[in-house]
């Protein structure tokens, strides 16, 4: 897995410490590119890849408007540009010594709540980071705000992770979002249902992507 030598050194620090408190801390997910995501999100909204709620319950594409689709894919998976895995930051983390040897985390809710099999080593680290002792990790997505659902096992390297939040901006991710090359003069395919995020860019933007 590829990640910002910054994080990858304070996660490092930061799992030797979980380690003499008993927990063996391990990355399930750290840097994804755009192309990646970009995938991921078209497979969403054609129906290839499973959309949930928030209960891991399978939504019905037939079911819900194009906007409600999208919000509903909004809420576990970012829009391209946006994700904060392209920044070598985060990490997607679970809890190695808690589980049984063939485990797979799926980064569910119900692991990390407090009848979970990663609910001790996500309380410890609730602790670590309310009292600033989490060598600089947070959780930028710890309650919900009304866009992104709560994603206890998805931790921050905030030292470099702000600088990056700060400059998203929407002026920059709709070329790409349309399929116009990037600033390295690379082309991406566009976004399968960008008519509808056009539609309603501004308010999408601050409610899934400024709102952490």
């Amino acid at each position: 897995m590829w990640a910002h030598q910054g994080a990858a050194s304070a996660f490092t620090a930061l799992s030797r410490r979980a380690s003499t408190a008993g927990f063996d801390l391990r990355v399930a997910s750290a840097f994804r590119g755009y192309t990646r995501q970009l995938d991921i999100v078209n497979a969403k909204w054609l129906g290839h890849r499973p959309v949930q709620d928030e209960k891991g319950v399978d939504l019905h594409r037939a079911a819900l408007s194009d906007s409600d689709w999208l919000a509903a894919i909004l809420r576990f998976s970012a829009l391209p540009g946006t994700s904060r895995h392209h920044w070598g930051t985060d990490f997607d983390i679970w809890d190695r010594s808690a589980a049984p040897a063939d485990y797979r985390p799926q980064l569910i809710s119900s692991e990390y709540q407090p009848d979970g099999v990663f609910a001790e080593m996500s309380a410890w680290l609730d602790d670590q980071i309310a009292a600033d002792n989490a060598e600089g990790f947070y959780k930028p997505y710890d309650v919900d705000r009304g866009g992104v659902a709560p994603e206890p096992w998805h931790i921050s390297y905030r030292p470099v992770a702000q600088g990056y939040h700060q400059h998203l901006s929407l002026s920059h991710c709709l070329p790409l979002w349309r399929g116009h090359a990037d600033p390295a003069g690379e082309c991406h395919a566009p976004l399968q249902m960008v008519s509808v995020l056009e539609a309603q860019a501004d308010a999408i933007f601050k409610r899934y992507v400024l709102m952490t």
